[in-house]
């Protein structure tokens, strides 16, 4: 019985990896190299924009915990590590689009979708 129930098992696995072998092969053979560069290009665009957005959304919350970390000084009971880790990663947020372009080596300036990185942290330095 156990033999039996392996057995189909081991055929229909042959059948998926046959049929996966074939997509794979059909994919590389029938598609063209400019769609899979439109299609990065797609992606980095929604990826850049769902990145400026979320960094939006995370320096409002972060507000918000120094308004709170503000209240804690006023009482006199601030916790210095939560306003070294809000620091530190409100820093690094705002970096992180020129740590991004410099790790890749690649200037995230414009892509297919129109979208920017925007560098919060180096605008600083823009006045002086």
């Amino acid at each position: 019985m156990y033999n039996e129930f392996r057995r189909t098992e081991m055929k229909s696995l042959k059948k998926m990896f046959v049929l996966c072998s074939l997509a794979l092969v059909f994919t590389m053979v029938l598609a063209d190299a400019s769609h899979a560069d439109g299609l990065m290009n797609l992606a980095a665009g929604k990826a850049v924009a769902v990145f400026n957005h979320v960094k939006g959304i995370i320096f409002v919350v972060g507000g918000f915990g120094l308004v709170g970390i503000a209240f804690q000084a006023i009482f006199g009971k601030v916790k210095w590590s939560w306003f070294a880790g809000l620091a530190i990663g409100l820093a690094i947020l705002a970096a992180a689009g020129a740590i991004v372009n410099y790790a890749t080596g690649d200037q995230m300036d414009k892509t297919a979708e129109g979208a920017t990185v925007e560098d919060t942290f180096g605008d600083s330095a823009v006045g002086m």
